[in-house]
């Protein structure tokens, strides 16, 4: 079983990039994409159903921002938008899908990079995503939860850890709640096939030349529970992949 997760950065603007033309050589049976910045009547609904997939969304209620997109070759059992607080919810953040025995969670994390409001909605979110999930975990033992968590999880992911200023994504208590998060409840599927040794990245910015010099953040995660760890067969950042400024990360399993 292929899953790709995918920080497109506007949907249209990566369909205009041929994204439909990788989807079909990359033939994930899930893909779950990130940022989509635009609502379902935007987007023709054969475009995905002519490929094999099922369309489900969870669109901000702002037109052209935020909101999450999980396409699936597989019938979802059960399919339920946000975690059941309105003030995230309002943003297309979550997106829950069930297939059998197992719970597929598609997620866009908020970003802080416009100012200490945000970074308080940021903190916010996560206490309250990271009560959320706890539950879940208990009542479903098999869970991915994919997508842009916009944190910088180890000093490996980022080119430039000695840096002082801590920007946003790269900030101790960020980045404090990340580790906690995968010490308890999940693995991190790509640090599973590539230890510590490894540094490979996920999203670069698009200002000085910083994709192409490789100066980058691993802030796009493949997180799973414990009876998934041992089934993860491969795990990579689809660099070819240049339809926003994140790579797509690709796992297989074996199931």
């Amino acid at each position: 079983m292929k899953l790709i997760s995918y920080n497109v950065n506007g949907i249209r603007a990566a369909l205009k990039k041929d994204l439909l033309d990788w989807v079909k050589k990359e033939d994930p049976d899930f893909l779950c994409i990130q940022e989509t910045k635009s609502q379902p009547d935007q987007i023709p609904a054969e475009l995905f159903e002519d490929i094999g997939y099922e369309a489900h969304w969870h669109s901000a209620e702002k037109k052209g921002y935020s909101g999450v997109l999980t396409l699936s070759k597989q019938k979802a059992d059960k399919i339920k938008a946000g975690i059941g607080i309105d003030k995230y919810d309002i943003e297309g953040r979550v997106l829950r899908t069930d297939f059998g025995d197992w719970t597929l969670i598609n997620m866009y994390l908020p970003s802080s990079t416009s100012g200490a409001a945000r970074h308080d909605y940021k903190m916010e979110f996560l206490d309250d995503f990271g009560k959320w999930i706890k539950k879940l975990v208990k009542q479903r033992k098999k869970v991915i939860v994919v997508g842009d968590y916009n944190i910088v999880r180890l000093d490996i992911d980022i080119h430039n850890p000695e840096r002082k200023d801590k920007p946003p994504g790269f900030r101790p208590e960020e980045r404090e709640w990340l580790q906690k998060f995968f010490e308890k409840d999940f693995f991190d599927a790509f640090r599973e096939v590539h230890p510590e040794v490894e540094q490979d990245f996920s999203w670069w910015s698009y200002r000085s030349g910083a994709r192409k010099n490789n100066k980058g953040w691993r802030i796009d995660y493949v997180a799973v529970t414990e009876p998934l760890s041992k089934t993860i067969t491969a795990a990579r950042h689809a660099h070819e992949a240049v339809h926003s400024d994140h790579a797509a990360v690709v796992v297989e399993f074996d199931f």
